[in-house]
């Protein structure tokens, strides 16, 4: 049997939604004005006991007030609420309108009583208000019922969209057509835009982003401005992120001119975004000199800078490149994924850099002309542990790459260095100290004999996402409720993105003279405490604390680790570094005294290995970083090196 109540609602509510807004917002007004005559009289029957037929007085009492109340609805903004998407905390938005409303239509009763055309009982605005509360807010919650069913399988709740220009109207548009989000503002820092409204939408300043929260039930936010400097955008997501707000935003323009993206894809706010570090274009000659129609050899291909850096190689034509890389199926990842995209001739060769016949062989066998040596075990807990594997592979690995490459002409070799490395407290960093000793020792030695071969180093601090990065660990720990680990409560961090690292890595071994250390500008360091609570908050979360033990998400403080620091450095005399051609690429003083004993240190060392006396192991390592270093550092300027055993707790 056909439902025709049903098919009648359908039609009722098809009709309704197809008006313009316009047109639905003076039905709502005159909805309004009839339903709060309505309660007055209703009011009045109820105070008198009776069926009230109006009198003159009663009459413009009823009258007064939807008078009084409307202007109170549409200042407090009921009307450009969305009945459908209509939250429920909105109801409390409601009756502080009515109670507002209601004080105004006393004050106008009373005028009435002072003019003498007439009284009215004095508990009749209580009973009023009261029935204007549940008329008004029963209404709309009724009519949400009514519209919601057809939106209520596929809605994903309502959202701020941050920016109203062009770009926000055509996001708004896309996401109203995509039919499961509702944009209930946009925010704006323009005041001459506040209280306008842009493709129907009212444009809001960023201060009343609480108010608007609280009112309309909002947990999304969306960033349009695609064009905004990393600096401005830094500056605004810190601002949201006091909010328990899930953040997201418009890919860059680049990537929507490109046709990467549609206007209507947001992506997530990545933690490149909260760093606020300004990207700068890379330099193409320096780019273009280093890598096309060359053999090139990246050492730890399957590493998070390895990869990154052979993604970067292959868009600039190189002759050949080859993978070297100790770990099968990070060799097999990153020859598949390089396959995809080019038909340059990619070599997949599994070994260590510490097997020297390999090493020769595959130099030898390809003529290869560059090297970025990037093999190293970089744990830091790790590498304590294991303290002579460290050695092997961070220190005599790179003594073989390096001696090698110098003996089989090699015409540019770059090290992947640490800050870890500046008065080094742990073995990794220790190692990766003795590594730039060795390369330097190599370019001392091309110079000497002018065979143009040029050997450099390039020191940087930590990469976003690389393996055993803090932020996946982080998000991990985030997506499994928490709580979030973080060693020392002050301990700091410096950060960059892993694809920027690459290209200034790349750029850096162009600018070499032989023998440098670049260390690459890393802005300001960044408290991991404030990165947990950043990233708790993008996420749309809580933080728990004692003040808020309601948060979803707990910050725990585990202590520190053996070997590690409160704060990393990247120079050991700040004043000596200089700059290069390149703003975010410096470079160190280059009239530093390597011991001429170094291969005797480097033997002992050995020697020390294959006992395997791992604490004389730990001796020989400070200890000659300690003489070497301090020759080269004045002496106001010396941090003893502090040598840690494998058992204690920096």
């Amino acid at each position: 049997m056909f439902d025709y109540s049903g098919a009648m609602l359908d039609y009722f509510r098809t009709t309704l939604l197809r008006l313009p807004r316009p047109a639905k917002r003076a039905i709502l007004v005159a909805f309004d004005f009839v339903m709060l005559s309505f309660a007055v009289w209703a009011a009045y029957s109820l105070r008198l006991n009776t069926f009230v037929v109006p009198d003159t007085t009663q009459f413009l009492v009823m009258v007064l007030a939807p008078l009084t109340a409307i202007p109170v609805f549409i200042r407090l903004g009921l009307y450009r609420s969305v009945i459908r998407y209509l939250p429920d905390r909105a109801f409390w938005t409601i009756a502080n309108a009515v109670l507002i409303a209601t004080l105004l239509w006393v004050g106008a009763l009373f005028a009435l009583e002072i003019s003498r055309m007439g009284t009215v009982p004095r508990s009749l605005p209580l009973i009023y208000g009261i029935l204007a509360i549940w008329i008004i807010g029963g209404s709309r919650f009724v009519a949400k019922h009514l519209l919601w069913t057809p939106v209520k399988q596929n809605y994903s709740g309502q959202v701020l969209i941050y920016g109203a220009g062009a770009t926000g109207a055509q996001l708004a548009n896309a996401l109203h057509q995509h039919g499961n989000k509702y944009v209930a503002g946009f925010l704006d820092d323009d005041t001459t835009l506040h209280g306008r409204e842009i493709a129907g939408i009212r444009v809001y300043p960023p201060s009343h982003i609480e108010r608007l929260t609280d009112a309309m039930g909002i947990k999304e936010v969306i960033l349009s401005m695609p064009s905004i400097s990393s600096t401005q955008r830094q500056k605004i997501i810190s601002q949201l992120s006091r909010h328990a707000l899930k953040i997201r935003a418009l890919p860059p323009l680049t990537d929507l001119a490109s046709g990467r993206y549609l206007i209507s894809q947001v992506r997530e706010i990545d933690i490149n975004d909260i760093l606020g570090r300004s990207a700068i274009p890379a330099d193409p000659d320096l780019l273009q000199k280093m890598l096309e129609e060359r053999c090139i050899l990246v050492s730890g291909a399957g590493g998070s800078i390895g990869s990154e850096l052979c993604k970067l190689i292959i868009k600039w034509n190189p002759r050949k490149l080859i993978l070297l890389e100790a770990n099968e199926f990070a060799l097999y990842q990153i020859e598949r994924t390089l396959k995809k995209s080019t038909d340059i001739p990619i070599v997949p060769v599994l070994g260590s850099v510490t097997d020297p016949a390999l090493v020769a062989r595959t130099l030898k066998h390809h003529a290869v002309q560059v090297v970025f040596h990037a093999a190293a075990h970089k744990h830091v807990p790790l590498v304590e542990a294991n303290v002579l594997e460290g050695v092997r592979n961070n220190t005599f690995g790179t003594q073989n790459i390096a001696k090698l490459s110098f003996e089989l002409g090699v015409e540019n070799f770059v090290l992947i260095s640490t800050d870890k490395a500046v008065r080094p407290t742990n073995v990794m960093g220790a190692t990766k100290r003795w590594a730039e000793l060795i390369v330097r020792s190599f370019a001392d030695e091309a110079a000497a004999k002018g065979t143009g071969q040029k050997f450099c180093a390039v020191r940087f601090g930590n990469v976003l996402g690389s393996n055993g990065s803090v932020v996946p660990l982080f998000k991990e720990q985030i997506a499994q409720g928490g709580p979030v680990t973080i060693t020392d409560e002050d301990m700091t961090r410096y950060f960059m993105s892993i694809h920027e690292a690459a290209e200034l890595i790349v750029q850096a071994g162009a600018l070499s003279q032989g023998g440098d250390i670049f260390i690459l500008e890393m802005g300001e360091p960044v408290r991991i405490r404030d990165l947990a609570e950043n990233m708790v908050r993008l996420a749309g979360l809580d933080i728990q604390s004692e003040k808020n033990p309601g948060g979803e998400i707990a910050i725990s403080i585990i202590g520190r680790r053996p070997g590690e620091k409160t704060h990393e450095e990247l120079f050991y005399d700040p004043e000596s570094a200089k700059p290069t051609r390149l703003p975010k690429i410096l470079r160190a003083r280059q009239n530093q005294t390597i011991l001429t004993d170094l291969p005797l240190a480097l033997s002992h060392l050995n020697n020390a290995v294959q006992n395997e006396d791992e604490p004389e192991v730990r001796n020989i390592l400070f200890r000659i970083i300690e003489e070497t270093d301090n020759l080269n550092t004045d002496k106001n300027k010396v941090v003893t090196l502090e040598i840690v055993a494998k058992n204690d707790t920096a």
